[in-house]
């Protein structure tokens, strides 16, 4: 008979979390245990603390360019279980502060994220636009998590899933966001909006769509407290009895973007892609509307 396996005192066995954030338990760092004890998590973890935090030189806290590009594979690479776990894990009412720094300090923040200068949002959304990468997350973020006000879910397109994973793309990219230093759920990139004149209201809309996104907000208590799994879990495509033109036309459609993409990469132009378009991994079913979005430089 195979005997059990012992775990020592200081074996954390972790699950998704599912208690509500009044709980005294930490979360985020029963999450932080969890990837420990999984080799990919581990492995890939490994891979981006080295470059975030060696410093490059007196005036150079990091390598910036390798922290993104290892912070991508982390979120590219690992089950979301366990890089979901650590980034959107909620924080009980009496261990705000402390819980939420550590959530908060998940991607390093001091390389990642933050730097000398504070830009102006449309500038880093300028410069976003410039690379690829960050071009195509950016389009897939904006059309996946957008708020709609009278949705339950607060989501236009009522998926959790969709909005998490978009979200999670955007980090390793010019664009990275994170939590600032709050209490509860307030996200922005590194970016404000003084100094932007004429373009104040476009700048404010656009930094609203991360520190004010309902949808967004919605998205990450539902997966940190466990409830409302159904909007964020992956969901089976719908199987068309009879193929229709329009359906045709869509497959047509999707099969020219791929080829597109192909093309791309084949010129290395990503060599280390991100499924740009975050609802082919999630659904395997995309609408015209949405690979639009997506693919849309």
């Amino acid at each position: 008979m195979r005997k059990p396996k012992i775990f020592s005192s200081k074996t954390f066995i972790f699950s998704v979390p599912a208690e509500p954030a009044s709980t005294k338990e930490n979360n985020c760092l029963s999450a932080a245990k969890a990837c420990n004890l999984n080799d990919t998590c581990k492995k890939y973890r490994s891979a981006y603390i080295n470059p975030c935090t060696s410093r490059v030189s007196a005036s150079e806290v990091c390598n910036k360019r390798k922290c993104h590009k290892a912070l991508r594979q982390f979120f590219d690479k690992v089950p979301t279980k366990y890089s979901y776990g650590m980034l959107f894990c909620s924080c009980p009412a009496g261990d705000q502060m402390a819980c939420a720094e550590r959530r908060r300090q998940t991607i390093v923040p001091i390389c990642s994220y933050e730097d000398k200068d504070k830009p102006n949002c449309l500038s880093l959304q300028n410069t976003c636009k410039t690379n690829y990468i960050c071009r195509s997350r950016l389009a897939d973020f904006l059309s996946s998590c957008q708020p709609e006000v009278r949705s339950i879910s607060g989501c236009l397109r009522e998926n959790y899933a969709d909005c998490l994973l978009s979200y999670s793309g955007l980090i390793g990219t010019v664009m990275t966001p994170n939590y600032v230093r709050s209490s509860g759920i307030s996200l922005s990139p590194w970016c404000d909006c003084s100094s932007s004149g004429n373009s104040k209201p476009d700048c404010d809309k656009f930094a609203e769509f991360f520190t004010n996104n309902r949808c967004l907000r919605n998205a990450i208590q539902a997966f940190g407290n466990g409830t409302d799994v159904g909007v964020w879990q992956p969901q089976p495509p719908i199987q068309p009895t009879v193929e229709s033109s329009i359906t045709r036309k869509g497959k047509a459609w999707t099969n020219s973007v791929l080829d597109e993409l192909t093309d791309v990469n084949q010129l290395g132009a990503n060599s280390d892609s991100y499924h740009v378009c975050g609802t082919f991994q999630v659904q395997n079913l995309v609408s015209n509307q949405t690979a639009k979005a997506a693919f849309c430089p």
